[in-house]
């Protein structure tokens, strides 16, 4: 699997300690408790994207600018991002933007503490809240910088954890919403990644929605292209353009002569507003 949010080995570890089970939750809104009056159109992709550790280089998006995918996820920051990102820059997201690339930002913040992996930030129920705030006002900056406008979403990478450790989830829970509300209080869409079998079961059966992102994108690796017929929660559930689905990982796919190795998604779901 990719080594781009966790090491290879942590994410099998969490993802193990997590567990397989996924249950049906409650609905959620799209996007409730937003703060701002008044938000730009939201602009969405839905159809494939992929995911790959570091930034391909704008030579290497040219040559798989062919149809088959239509979107690219890029890791904006965080303390945990697992790699150096030498192509992303501000001229390269116009660049992209003009090849007509949809980019979907991620940012990996801080990870749960009862998770069974070292990073180098992790929350604990004392800073969760504080942490959340400080890492959605970074995302924001780091995104802004990469010239995504506000509207635009940016997802929280929340790998695996054992969440029916009740102390762990609440804490979670309490940094992304913290995380959550301070992007909106910035006008920027809230979205969040992470495992049908834990991280993103969380969100979605939580039953206090408050300040819960209102974009799931979720791993569930079945290879089955499609964020509907093997949607693991209630059917009203991030409706309206709000879902996207992770269902392969390490695909190792060349193009125009250039191989990258990439997590393929299906998606339908706010990618970022360039300008």
């Amino acid at each position: 699997m990719s080594s781009h949010r966790l090491s290879r080995k942590g994410r099998y570890v969490a993802w193990g300690v997590a567990g397989a089970a996924v249950v049906a939750g409650c609905g959620i809104a799209a996007q409730t408790s937003m703060a701002a009056t008044t938000w730009p159109a939201q602009r969405t992709h839905t159809g494939r994207a992929f995911d790959t550790c570091t930034a391909p280089s704008l030579k290497a998006m040219k040559a798989w600018h062919t149809g088959f995918y239509g979107a690219a996820a890029v890791y904006v920051g965080g303390k945990n991002r697992g790699c150096n990102q030498p192509n992303l820059t501000a001229s390269w997201v116009k660049s992209v933007d003009s090849l007509g690339w949809k980019l979907i930002p991620i940012y990996v913040g801080a990870q749960p503490p009862c998770q069974k992996s070292a990073n180098p930030e992790r929350l604990t129920a004392s800073t969760a809240a504080s942490l959340g705030a400080s890492d959605a006002k970074d995302a924001v900056a780091r995104a802004s910088a990469l010239r995504m406008k506000a509207g635009s979403p940016i997802y929280l990478d929340m790998e695996p954890y054992d969440i029916t450790d009740k102390s762990c989830n609440d804490a979670v829970l309490t940094y992304v919403r913290s995380f959550t509300k301070t992007l909106r209080a910035k006008t920027y869409r809230a979205g969040y990644y992470g495992f049908s079998s834990s991280s993103a079961k969380a969100i979605a059966t939580a039953t206090n929605k408050k300040d819960l992102p209102g974009n799931l994108w979720y791993a569930l690796w079945d290879k089955k292209n499609t964020t509907t017929s093997d949607w693991p929660w209630g059917s009203q559930q991030f409706t309206g353009h709000s879902r996207g689905h992770q269902y392969m990982v390490n695909s190792k796919e060349k193009r125009g002569g250039y191989t990258i190795t990439v997590d393929r998604n299906a998606w339908d779901a706010p990618v970022a507003i360039i300008g």
